[in-house]
C-alpha cells in the first residue's frame, strides 16, 4: 500500500455538492400537510489517492443553497487537508459561520463529514462501525416508518402493508383534532394486537394540555413511545409533559449539536433520543450524542424520515456501534433517493422480521451510481 493510500500523505483535492430532488411516489402526510416533493444534497469528496467518499446533507428544500455553502463556504477549507483529519475538519467548518448552532451549516457539515469518515474506513479497510470501536453486531433492530396521517380505512391499510412485510415495531403519524388522533391510537392499537410494538410521532402537532391528552391514549393503549408531542424549542413544556404522562418521550431529531441535546436527556425526559445523522453534525456529532445518552441511561433510536440511502447506511453503522440502541427507523417508501443511487436495495427490502443486515465493506460499504445522480440533479 502507497503512504498516499495508507493516509499518511492522502490530501483532499476536491469537494463536489450534489443538489438532489425527487417527487416521492406517494406523499408523506404528517401534522405539517402533505410532503409531495423532496431534496437532498450528495457530498462527494475526492483525494489525490482516488479514493472517493460520498455523504448526505439533509436539505429537504431548496438544495441548490446547500450546494453553495458547501463548495463556497467549506470547500475552500477542506482541500488540501488530510480527511482523516475529521475532528479538525469539524471544527474548521463549525467556524464557517458565525453565530449559534443549527440551521443549513450544521446539515452542510453532515454530509461533508459522512463523506470523510467512509473515506476512513476506505483507507483502513473497515466498515465505519469498527471504526466507531463497534458492538460486534451484525444486524440493527428497524422500525416501520410510517403509517401516514389520514383517514382511519388509510391507516388500516397501511398498517396492514406493514405487518405483512414482518414489521414487529411500527410508527403512526398523529396531528389534530386530539378527538380523531385518540381513536386512531386506540383503532390501530386493537388492530395490530397486543404483540406488535407501536410508536406515534406528532410532529410538534400539540400544545401541552392536548399532549397530556394524547399522552392518556396512548398509555391506555401500550405505546412504547410518543415522539415529538413539543415545539423542539420548549424544553420546559418537555419536562412539565414527563411528569404528566406515563407514555415515554421520544425527540432530538430536531437537534443539530450535542450541548441542545444534554438538558433533557441530563434529567431523563426523554427516554429516547432521536438524532438524524444527515441534520447533526455527521457521523461525529451524532455519535457524541448516542455517547451522552448511553451515559444517562438514554435509548438512542436513529432518525431517517425522507432521506436517502447514504443517510439511511450511515445510520445502520452507528445503530451497530453504539451500546444504547433501542431501534432504527426504516423508511418504507419506495423513494428513488433509496432505490436509485445504489446497487443496493434499501432497507425496508431487506430486513427480516424487524432485523436489518449490518454492511461489511469498508467505509460505509455502497457505491454510488453517478447516472442516477445525474438523472436526480436538482
Amino acid at each position: 500500500m502507497s503512504a498516499e493510500a495508507n493516509g499518511a500523505e492522502i490530501r483532499i483535492t476536491d469537494v463536489i455538492a450534489h443538489p438532489l430532488k425527487q417527487r416521492l411516489p406517494q406523499p408523506t402526510v404528517t401534522s405539517w400537510g402533505a410532503y409531495t416533493e423532496v431534496s437532498i444534497v450528495l457530498v462527494e469528496v475526492r483525494t489525490n489517492a482516488g479514493i472517493v467518499g460520498v455523504g448526505e446533507a439533509l436539505a429537504r428544500f431548496s438544495p441548490k443553497a446547500y450546494a453553495n455553502v458547501i463548495e463556497t463556504s467549506l470547500k475552500p477549507r477542506l482541500v488540501g487537508g488530510n480527511p482523516t483529519d475529521i475532528q479538525a475538519h469539524w471544527r474548521t467548518m463549525r467556524r464557517a459561520l458565525s453565530g449559534r448552532s443549527g440551521g443549513m451549516l450544521f446539515e452542510a457539515i453532515a454530509g461533508v463529514d459522512i463523506a470523510l469518515w467512509d473515506i476512513l474506513g476506505k483507507v483502513a479497510g473497515l466498515p465505519i462501525h469498527r471504526l466507531l470501536g463497534g458492538m460486534g453486531r451484525t444486524e440493527v433492530p428497524v422500525y416501520a416508518a410510517s403509517v401516514n396521517w389520514g383517514s382511519e380505512e388509510l391507516m388500516d391499510r397501511e398498517l396492514d402493508t406493514y405487518l405483512e412485510k414482518g414489521f414487529p415495531r411500527v410508527k403512526i403519524k398523529i396531528a389534530n383534532p386530539v378527538k380523531d388522533a385518540c381513536g386512531r391510537i386506540a383503532r390501530l392499537r386493537k388492530r395490530a394486537g397486543d404483540d406488535i410494538e407501536l410508536c406515534v410521532d406528532a410532529n410538534w402537532a400539540y400544545t401541552l394540555e392536548e399532549a397530556v391528552e394524547v399522552g392518556r391514549a396512548l398509555s391506555d393503549n401500550a405505546y412504547f413511545w410518543f415522539e415529538e408531542p413539543l415545539r423542539p424549542e420548549d424544553e420546559a413544556g418537555y419536562e412539565e409533559l414527563h411528569r404528566r404522562c406515563a407514555t415515554p418521550l421520544a425527540a432530538g431529531e430536531s437537534n443539530y449539536t450535542l450541548d441542545q441535546t444534554m438538558r433533557l436527556v441530563a434529567n431523563r425526559t426523554l427516554s429516547y433520543l432521536q438524532p438524524d445523522v444527515a441534520r447533526s453534525g455527521g457521523i461525529s456529532e451524532t455519535r457524541r450524542m448516542a455517547d451522552f445518552a448511553a451515559a444517562h441511561d438514554v435509548q438512542y433510536a436513529p432518525h431517517i424520515g425522507m432521506s436517502g440511502i447514504v443517510c439511511e447506511t450511515a445510520s445502520v453503522h452507528l445503530a451497530a456501534a453504539m451500546p444504547n440502541i433501542r431501534a432504527m427507523e426504516c423508511e418504507t417508501d419506495a423513494s428513488p433517493f433509496k432505490t436509485a443511487l445504489t446497487g443496493a436495495a434499501p432497507g425496508a427490502d431487506r430486513q427480516k422480521n424487524g432485523m436489518l443486515p449490518v454492511p461489511t465493506g469498508p467505509g460505509l460499504g455502497i457505491e454510488i451510481d453517478w447516472d442516477a445522480v445525474a438523472r436526480l440533479r436538482a
